[in-house]
C-alpha cells in the first residue's frame, strides 16, 4: 500500500494508483470557499480555510467508514454581497455555473468514484449548489449532496443577532482551526451588532429574497453580522465536532439505495 493511500488526499496519488485505491463506491469530497471580507478581525480566505480544515477533519474521522477521499479547495465563489471591500473576489453566476459544470464534469471522467460530497464554506453559493445537484445525478451520473457549513456552525438559538457572517461561531471556528489567521486584537474593538429585526426580514425571511449587502447599517457593522466579542476556541471545538458528526448523517444517507419505484 503506498503512502499517500493512507493521506486520502486524491493529489498525493500518482495516476498508476488511481484505479486501484478510488473505487466506484468511493466518495470525494470537494471543499468549496470564497474570498471575501470577513470584518476586521478575519482573513478574507476564511470560508477556504474553514471549507477546507473542516473537510480533512470529515475524512480524517470518516475517511474508512466511508471510502472518503479529498479533492483539492474550490477557493472563490459567489460573493457579490461583500464586493463593496477591498480584496473581495467574486465569481460572476455564469461563471461558477461554467466553473462547477466543468469540474464535476471532469471528475465523474477522471476517477472511478459516482459519489461526490461537496463542503462548502459559503452561503451564496448555496442555490447554485442545489441546483448543480440534480444536473450532476442526471448528466454526468454522479451520486452528489451539498454540506453547507454555515447552518451547521450557526445551529438555531436564541441570540440578539443572528450569526450570519464573520460572528461569533465562524470566528471560534476559525479560532479552533486556524488561530494564527485571527487578528484577536481587532475583537475587543468591534462595534454593537445592529438590531435583529433587519437581518431577519433581509437576509433570513425563507419567504422573500433580497441582494443585500454587507456594508449596509440595518444589518452589519464593518462587515459583520453577528457578534464576535464572545468568540472562544472552546466554542470553536464544539462546532467542529458538530459539523463532522451532521457530516457522518450526510454521507450515511448519500450513500443510501435509492428507493424502488412502483
Amino acid at each position: 500500500m503506498p503512502e499517500s493511500r493512507f493521506s486520502r488526499r486524491i493529489g498525493d496519488l500518482a495516476f498508476t494508483e488511481v484505479g486501484s485505491a478510488v473505487r466506484a463506491s468511493s466518495v470525494v469530497c470537494l471543499p468549496m470557499g470564497s474570498f471575501e471580507q470577513h470584518g476586521p478581525h478575519l482573513p478574507l480566505n476564511t470560508d477556504a480555510v474553514l471549507a477546507e480544515a473542516l473537510t480533512g477533519r470529515i475524512v480524517e474521522r470518516l475517511g474508512e467508514t466511508y471510502d472518503l477521499w479529498q479533492l483539492p479547495l474550490v477557493p472563490v465563489g459567489l460573493s457579490r454581497e461583500h464586493a463593496w471591500a477591498p480584496g473581495t473576489l467574486s465569481l460572476s453566476v455564469a461563471g461558477m455555473t461554467a466553473l462547477m459544470r466543468d469540474l464535476v464534469r471532469d471528475i465523474a471522467r477522471a476517477l472511478p468514484a459516482r459519489n461526490l460530497l461537496i463542503v462548502n464554506g459559503h452561503g451564496g453559493n448555496r442555490g447554485l449548489l442545489e441546483a448543480l445537484a440534480r444536473e450532476a445525478r442526471f448528466e454526468f451520473g454522479l451520486n452528489l449532496a451539498a454540506l453547507h457549513l454555515g447552518p451547521l456552525m450557526s445551529a438555531a438559538r436564541e441570540r440578539a443577532v443572528p450569526e450570519v457572517h464573520a460572528g461569533c461561531d465562524e470566528t471560534s471556528a476559525m479560532l479552533a482551526l486556524a488561530p494564527q489567521l485571527v487578528r484577536r486584537e481587532a475583537l475587543g474593538r468591534l462595534a454593537a451588532p445592529p438590531d435583529a429585526a433587519g437581518v431577519r426580514s433581509l437576509v433570513l425571511d425563507p419567504a422573500a429574497s433580497f441582494p443585500w449587502t454587507s456594508d449596509d447599517p440595518r444589518i452589519a457593522v464593518e462587515g459583520v453580522i453577528g457578534d464576535a466579542r464572545d468568540a472562544s476556541a472552546e466554542h470553536g471545538a464544539a462546532i467542529v465536532a458538530r459539523v463532522v458528526k451532521a457530516a457522518d448523517g450526510v454521507l450515511r444517507r448519500l450513500l443510501e439505495p435509492p428507493a424502488v419505484q412502483g
